[in-house]
């Protein structure tokens, strides 16, 4: 995978790690109207039983919208459990932007039609509802302002007052901005493998891609999982691998079912995961060349200011999130575009994927300079977790759509 190469600031890192604890990352949605969903659960209260409040319906509107507080789960895992409580499908409820998966986070969920008496016996350690409101329509994807995030960065081997130093250092550097790069987890955690599987599907090698999201392993995965991946990789026998993936990789043995009963079907096998769940693979490719894009162009010494042929948005440079109906930049920024197509042997018509028009992309155009906002480090202290390291704990907004790990790559210079 093509990660973020390059750096954007000269000052030095602070180092560290991040997401040694969940409560490490915190983060609260913004609305479009400005509000921010804030954060009442923590490791101390996750056992505390909590009712949600409905309040009476009297325009009889379809879609209840809630705020939605989870730790430690991915968005999807989470509307599984509330829509499997309430016995109905997960394509009743929405959402507007996806969070990180090891950090509380807090945003606002709308559930199509929706008993009350049941959606105030819904009761979960990892999830909490709150401020239920009735509305005349569900939340769509994208329907936000933008995030919040309150971040611990631990193990920092600094003094205190050389961590203070660097981070405001580097935090004056960002205000010129960095390369809005991706972050890693768009790319699908330990096995970073979402926009290989992406790439396939866009080409047209359906039975490619689904192999590889199965049979691709990390040694950082559970040794049952990974022993059940490498299992399949050399027998293709999927009676027999359905027995080996435990029941906690779903999406596999949904994949696998559908095989066993229709063995050449990898369309279909596919499809057995959630529609949403499925976009996010041509979508992570799509990142990949993105980030390709902005590499080439510090690699080439265009950097991230605007020159001849760039398309602007807001006064700011923009790389192609390709699509069928992307047009290139002119210039020599447009020479580029057309180059990282080239090298991965993709036409943009191959976007239009039309054996699985669902995984088609129209494309778009994404600024490639990040501004971090409201940035303040908050405190320097010892590390309780890591004896003799300090923690730095710092909050900064971001707009939706652009990522908290790299501005805190910026910091730490540290992958």
């Amino acid at each position: 995978m093509k990660k973020a190469n390059y750096y954007s600031t000269p000052s030095k890192g602070i180092g560290g790690r991040i997401k040694q604890r969940i409560s490490d990352f915190n983060v609260r949605e913004i609305t479009p109207e400005g509000k921010i969903c804030e954060i009442t659960l923590n490791e101390k209260n996750l056992s505390d039983s909590n009712e949600l409040v409905v309040p009476e319906n009297r325009d009889e509107y379809k879609y209840l919208i809630v705020v939605m507080e989870k730790f430690n789960l991915d968005i999807n895992e989470a509307i599984r459990r509330i829509a499997r409580f309430n016995h109905f499908s997960r394509k009743r409820i929405s959402y507007a932007g996806i969070k990180d998966k090891r950090a509380i986070s807090s945003q606002r969920i709308s559930i199509y039609n929706p008993l009350p008496e049941r959606m105030r016996e819904f009761n979960s350690r990892f999830i909490r509802l709150r401020e239920a409101e009735w509305s005349g329509k569900g939340i769509d994807l994208g329907e936000l302002k933008g995030n919040e995030f309150e971040i611990t960065i631990r193990n920092i081997e600094l003094e205190e007052k050389e961590t203070e130093k660097r981070v405001k250092e580097c935090s004056k550097e960002m205000k010129k901005g960095i390369a809005n790069y991706f972050g890693e987890q768009r790319f699908g955690g330990i096995r970073g493998i979402t926009h290989l599987v992406g790439k396939e599907f866009v080409k047209g090698d359906f039975k490619k891609g689904v192999m590889l999201y199965l049979t691709e392993s990390n040694e950082r995965e559970e040794e049952e999982v990974r022993n059940a991946r490498n299992n399949l990789k050399k027998s293709n026998d999927f009676s027999k691998a359905i027995k080996e993936f435990p029941n906690k990789v779903r999406y596999e043995r949904a994949i696998l079912n559908h095989l066993i009963k229709n063995e050449e079907d990898f369309i279909g096998a596919f499809r057995a995961l959630p529609k949403k769940l499925r976009y996010l693979f041509v979508h992570a490719y799509q990142s990949h060349l993105f980030n390709e894009v902005i590499n080439e162009r510090i690699s080439k010494g265009i950097g991230l200011k605007g020159v001849k042929g760039d398309v602007l948005i807001d006064g700011v440079p923009t790389a192609p999130l390709y699509g069928f109906e992307s047009e290139f930049a002119g210039g020599k920024t447009g020479k580029i575009e057309k180059m990282v197509l080239e090298k991965e042997g993709i036409e943009l018509k191959d976007f239009y994927v039309k054996k699985m028009k669902e995984m088609s992309s129209k494309g778009a155009r994404k600024k490639i300079v990040l501004i971090p906002e409201r940035l303040k480090l908050l405190s320097v202290a010892k590390d309780e977790f890591n004896e003799g390291k300090l923690k730095a704990m710092l909050s900064f907004g971001l707009p939706k759509g652009d990522y908290a790990t790299i501005v805190l790559r910026e910091l730490m210079k540290a992958e």
